[in-house]
């Protein structure tokens, strides 16, 4: 896809959105259940189930997939598409990309052994190596625009709201 064929497939739809601003909030979601056994969850992915679990460092096993890699994947799905899209817009031939995003964790926190250790990632690092003729100052507005732009990157600054609801009980007949 070349950067016109990214305005037309745009065009209409930046067109719907400030016509009726309302159509532009677009409903996202993923959902599991507990359907394995084991301290796990199994989420429906685009490919399939996919079953998390405990990281090593936190007790277990390595065969689960580990959360913090799916976010990792996640973020750098996002990041990629963002990136290539930007790209695209501005004109920018990349004629190979190596794209990798990389963070770490203190597990004390997460297990609780020192409540000063704080719980989650962090920082995180995306990281693109662009097979590109553009020039530092190009490269530089990618970056920074891929950043504004990339839905799960922004995302991380907020945390989740945790809900927890009773399961609905039938009535005795």
């Amino acid at each position: 896809m070349d950067a016109a064929q990214l305005r037309a497939a745009q065009t209409p739809v930046k067109e719907r959105y400030l016509a009726d601003p309302a159509t532009a909030s677009t409903a996202i979601s993923a959902v599991g259940d507990w359907s394995d056994d084991g301290i796990t969850a199994t989420i429906e992915g685009f490919a399939g189930p996919v079953r998390a679990g405990l990281h090593v460092a936190t007790g277990g096993d390595g065969s689960d997939a580990c959360s913090g890699d799916m976010l990792m994947q996640a973020l750098l799905g996002c990041a990629g598409v963002t990136m290539r899209s930007v790209a695209t817009a501005m004109g920018i031939v990349v004629r190979r990309a190596e794209l990798v995003a990389e963070s770490t964790f203190d597990a004390r926190g997460t297990l609780g052994i020192d409540r000063s250790v704080p719980v989650g990632i962090g920082p995180v690092v995306v990281t693109a190596i662009l097979d590109t003729d553009a020039d530092d100052a190009k490269l530089a507005k990618l970056a920074e625009l891929t950043g504004r732009y990339c839905v799960v990157g922004r995302s991380l600054r907020e945390e989740p709201v945790i809900e927890i609801r009773r399961a609905g009980r039938r009535a005795a007949r």
